[in-house]
């Protein structure tokens, strides 16, 4: 999903709308920044990272290309997580290596076989927490908990048990197929 639907709202201050963008931008930018999780504090770089993509989003001016505010905040933390390496550091850190960080990647393809099982064990959840689930992961964090609700015709309450119960379930099934779910996601 193109997070920059949001841009315009951001722009005008609007908070709810840099909420959105910020819900589904943290984990690509959490992750560019996973390289330097044994060397600074990546929470810190993060928030700095967010902080500053809200002060400059009033004179953004997007390159045409999707995530264009996204790709910002990824180089945006990526530059800040280099100064923090620099800073920590008591020797010259080389230039080269650290431009070479500073490149943003294209995240590894999925494992097939993983995807296969993540798909074959999505298949087996309950009605319900299967919907809720779809739903959460079709809107990528562009919509809130109670706008899904409504969508579904449930109370907040019980789309939240829904997805806490699919999260639940999908990770015992993708564990009794070996896949250490902490693991998978760097936790």
């Amino acid at each position: 999903m193109d997070l920059d639907v949001h841009l315009q709202a951001i722009a005008l201050r609007d908070t709810q709308a840099y909420g959105r963008w910020m819900s589904g931008a943290e984990r690509p930018i959490r992750e560019s920044l996973r390289s330097f999780a044994t060397v600074v504090d990546v929470e810190a770089v993060l928030q700095e990272a967010l902080l500053r993509v809200w002060n400059v989003a009033p004179r953004f001016e997007p390159d045409g290309k999707p995530n264009a505010l996204l790709r910002l905040g990824v180089r945006m933390a990526r530059n800040l997580a280099i100064s923090e390496v620099r800073r920590l550091r008591a020797r010259p850190v080389d230039a080269e290596a650290l431009e070479r960080a500073a490149e943003p990647t294209e995240p590894a393809s999925p494992d097939p076989m993983l995807r296969k099982v993540i798909e074959e064990c999505r298949e087996r959840l309950p009605d319900k927490p299967k919907e809720v689930l779809a739903l959460r992961l079709e809107t990528a964090g562009g919509e809130d908990d109670a706008t899904l609700a409504e969508r579904l015709g449930m109370r907040l309450n019980t789309f939240l048990q829904n997805f806490t119960r699919a999260r639940k379930l999908l990770a015992e099934c993708l564990g009794k197929h070996g896949v250490a779910v902490d693991a998978e996601l760097g936790t």
